[in-house]
């Protein structure tokens, strides 16, 4: 399947984010990654709601984080964010941060996830929504889920 472009869009590390030193916690960056992936969808014409109201999820089973240097309270960073591999089953994307001035890689990961119904067992995602996250248009091009 064709992959459509990154997207980027930009965040600031939150006070509740940080920890005693001012240093955003590991556990954020995830957090951002999720920020990133959800607005990815989004903006290709399919929003987490739309995905769980049609009785389908994207669990995540595997999740890297590789940390390359800190963040602080206040700070402006970059959340790019790109579809690796996407099947009727999986999905994988790719994440960086980066600073906004100069666009040095803070760090960079990757989440796995796949399609479960609301049952929580594995099953394939509906053909219209796996076409508008992998950037494919629909029949109708209007960029509405069917």
């Amino acid at each position: 399947m064709s992959m459509n472009p990154a997207i980027e869009i930009e965040e600031r590390v939150r006070y509740s984010e940080t920890d005693q030193m001012g240093v955003a916690h590991n556990k954020s960056y995830f957090e951002w990654f999720e920020i990133g992936r959800t607005e990815f969808c989004r903006q290709r014409g399919v929003s987490y709601k739309e995905i769980e109201t049609l009785g389908f999820y994207l669990v995540v089973v595997e999740a890297f984080c590789k940390y390359r240097r800190p963040l602080r309270y206040d700070d402006v960073f970059v959340i790019h964010v790109s579809l690796r591999e996407i099947t009727p089953k999986k999905a994988v994307f790719d994440y960086e941060l980066l600073t906004r001035e100069g666009r040095k890689l803070i760090a960079s990961g990757y989440t796995v996830h796949i399609v479960t119904n609301a049952k929580g067992e594995v099953s394939t995602m509906p053909g219209r929504v796996l076409k508008k996250i992998s950037g494919e248009k629909t029949a109708a091009g209007d960029g509405q889920v069917r």
